[in-house]
């Protein structure tokens, strides 16, 4: 059976996370854009930075939802884990 590819020079088969370099940068800079803004613009929103923000995201909500769920059902938690 015959291997299916895409057409020879056809290019990738996926979106880049990364825009081309020839693109440039196009975003609008405030001059009167504070300190907190810039921070998050540049740290939070930056798309490069995001897959690593929603990491961190993720790993506060897990923490969080462990200790709202040991203090809801922390009782019927404790009756589970078998005693020697």
């Amino acid at each position: 059976m015959a291997r299916r590819s895409a057409p020879p020079h056809s290019g990738p088969a996926y979106l880049s996370p990364h825009p081309h370099p020839s693109m440039g940068r196009r975003q609008i800079h405030d001059l009167n854009e504070n300190a907190f803004s810039t921070f998050m613009r540049e740290e939070i929103w930056a798309p490069e930075k995001m897959p690593g923000n929603v990491s961190i995201l993720t790993g506060v909500g897990v923490f969080f939802g462990g200790i709202v769920m040991a203090r809801a059902f922390g009782d019927f938690l404790a009756l589970m884990v078998p005693t020697a």
